[in-house]
């Protein structure tokens, strides 16, 4: 409510990206009532004071919540630097209540829970669930016993996803995202198979003096440069000054076909008046020539090709236009919907790249700014590379190309899987301070509880995620995919490579004071 509520106040219209907005506050806001929910029934088994366990899940998680929103929020408050007008718009919306969910989390949760009668041994049962119990003991034998086979699949595995990652490529179709049984999406087919598409290519000539369209050289140029470019399956037959010239020859002879051919200059001389508003039939050329008859231009129909294509198409046509029409004596450009959309498109993915890797940087920066330990930022990010890796390579595998409506994973992806990391490593200092510095045991206690909120977070995002796969729209339904299965990828890295690592750092930690200290405030108690 508060997101569609946060965009008709900023005066912002639903879009393809902000009507995905609503649900995706759901998704991310269910998790940190798992966590709070969790948390207070762990307290409450432990000591059985309702109150007690409500002001210490506001003081412990509260402060975790806080800072994983924050991270979530900076994953998509990156877009902002897009400068891509929807995406800018999605980043300032999604960023502002995403911090609103954890508000509202915060205060309605415990709200509700002291109102509630105290937790019966029934709601407090599904902390004991069989199936997680045996999964997270699983994790900790792992962790403690085989983190060398740990480690070692895990090279592995990053092996293989580098390779996938050299499969990937980057392109765009203007209807790439349509359902193929879409009409817009038939009928463009339609068009491009009768009349090679609909999607504009000019190539504007500036001849550098006045009247220089109306010479016969440059005409015949024209004429040179359309008979080359015939050579291009993907180009429709262009719309020139010449080829109205070619029109009106044929019609001075009756409209006999075989005299549609360009016109010598002596017939140049009696037709070009005809055409440019000597007579009283006006001027048919404006539209390819201005009133100075200094520009000209050349329109085209060109195929949905893909960004890739349409980049090499450009660049073939550019050297074949400057050995007709030298740079030394005319200024040349190509542009039209379908080189703007190329620009458009390498543009926005080099933007939204940049964005995924300031979102790494600000969430090392806060985790910095929390733990003033360099190895603890080394511990908290690297397993959460792993599930990027694991994307890139998956669209790779699987043929998706990085285009803007996949590459918005990353960022969003990183922004959520970092969550887990923050909740155990909080946890984590905190059992620090419980045990002594005893690393494994606090390690051990940290995996078994927050393990089974990073779980059912976890199953909750996949799902919540995935709902986006009954989308209509290819980007969408590529968002939830990608998304689903990297959180399940970042759960695993978590539970397994996080805790491996911090293990493996034992004696840094037993050394250093400063890294026992808790992220936020020491644990009291369980009878204070």
């Amino acid at each position: 409510i508060w997101s569609i509520g946060t965009m008709v106040l900023l005066g912002y219209k639903i879009t393809i990206l902000t009507g995905m907005i609503p649900p995706l506050m759901i998704v991310i806001g269910v998790p940190n009532c798992v966590f709070l929910m969790n948390k207070f029934h762990n307290e409450f088994r432990s000591h059985g004071n309702k109150l007690q366990a409500l002001k210490r899940i506001i003081e412990k998680i509260g402060n975790a919540t806080f800072l994983t929103n924050l991270t979530t929020a900076a994953g998509f408050g990156t877009f902002i630097i897009t400068k891509n007008p929807f995406l800018v718009e999605f980043g300032i919306v999604t960023s502002i209540n995403i911090m609103g969910i954890f508000l509202v989390s915060l205060i309605i949760v415990p709200i509700l829970f002291s109102f509630f009668d105290e937790p019966q041994e029934k709601h407090v049962k599904h902390l004991d669930n069989k199936f997680i119990s045996n999964l997270l003991e699983r994790a900790v034998k792992v962790i403690l016993n085989y983190r060398t086979i740990v480690y070692t699949i895990v090279f592995i595995f990053i092996g293989i996803c580098f390779y996938g990652i050299s499969l990937v490529h980057s392109t765009g179709f203007i209807i790439d995202d349509i359902p193929k049984d879409d009409p817009v999406f038939v009928d463009l087919k339609f068009f491009e198979k009768e009349i090679k598409g609909v999607m504009p290519l000019e190539i504007s000539i500036n001849t550098l003096n006045k009247k220089g369209v109306m010479k016969y050289s440059t005409i015949n140029k024209i004429n040179k440069l359309q008979e080359e470019l015939k050579k291009y399956p993907e180009l429709s037959s262009g719309t020139s000054v010449s080829e109205g010239l070619k029109f009106a020859r044929q019609a001075y002879f009756n409209g006999k076909e075989e005299h549609y051919q360009f016109p010598t200059s002596q017939e140049l001389n009696f037709i070009l008046p005809y055409l440019t508003g000597s007579t009283e039939q006006g001027n048919l050329l404006k539209s390819f020539i201005d009133t100075t008859s200094q520009y000209t231009r050349i329109s085209y129909r060109v195929e949905d090709v893909g960004t890739l294509r349409m980049n090499e198409l450009r660049d073939s046509i550019k050297s074949d236009v400057l050995k007709i029409f030298p740079e030394e004596k005319y200024k040349v450009s190509i542009t039209g919907s379908a080189v703007v959309f190329t620009e458009g498109t390498s543009y926005l993915i080099n933007n939204l790249i940049s964005s995924v890797i300031l979102a790494i940087i600000l969430i090392a920066i806060f985790m910095a700014w929390l733990s003033k330990s360099f190895r603890m930022v080394v511990v908290s990010i690297t397993p959460n590379l792993i599930p990027l890796v694991f994307t890139a390579a998956l669209m790779g595998f699987a043929d998706i190309p990085i285009k803007p409506s996949t590459v918005l994973v990353f960022s969003i992806a990183f922004g959520i899987a970092v969550d887990n990391a923050i909740h155990y490593l909080t946890k984590y200092r905190l059992e620090l301070i419980n045990t002594n510095g005893n690393v494994t045991e606090a390690v051990i206690n940290s995996t078994r509880e927050t393990g089974v909120s990073m779980i059912y977070t976890a199953i909750i995002l996949f799902f919540g995620f995935g709902i986006f796969q009954a989308s209509s729209f290819g980007g969408t339904q590529a968002l939830g995919t990608l998304v689903s299965f990297t959180l399940i990828v970042a759960l695993l890295s978590n539970l397994l490579v996080l805790p491996s690592m911090l293990l493996t750092i034992e004696k840094f930690a037993k050394t250093k004071k400063d890294e026992i200290q808790p992220f936020f405030i020491e644990d009291e108690p369980t009878n204070a």
